[in-house]
């Protein structure tokens, strides 16, 4: 890698390890955002669903389960509804938690890589 100076940067083998870890990091980080993103829309859905079967004056509400939809008492529904929330809710603190941990990876390597190739490495996100 050249320097802005025009001297030659020595990349060596545990560079380009870092490098490639935080590559990988990185992708990781953005698969995160997406599921992130996902978890958080499903928990909003789940919710307006939730508040939209308490104005319901039915009995049986249809429910669906996979790719069929069955007629469910609301108390079931309400049930499902509820377990489907702390599921969805626990699933978003873990990838939130994984994405933390990810981030602080990520700094590590930059402060690494930055203080060896300064301005020849660019690590940020455009």
């Amino acid at each position: 890698m050249q320097q802005g100076s025009g001297s030659e940067t020595h990349v060596t083998w545990d560079d380009q390890q870092n490098i490639n870890k935080f590559s990988n990091l990185n992708n990781r980080f953005q698969e995160l955002e997406d599921e992130i993103k996902f978890a958080k829309d499903k928990c909003e859905n789940l919710e307006d669903a939730s508040n939209e079967l308490i104005l319901t004056d039915e009995e049986v509400v249809r429910f669906q389960i996979g790719e069929v939809f069955a007629h469910v008492s609301i108390d079931d529904v309400e049930r499902r509804l509820e377990e489907m929330k702390e599921s969805t809710t626990k699933n978003l603190e873990k990838l939130e938690e994984e994405k933390n941990s990810v981030v602080t990876q990520m700094a590590a390597l930059k402060k690494i890589l930055y203080g060896k190739f300064g301005d020849s490495i660019n690590l940020e996100n455009e």
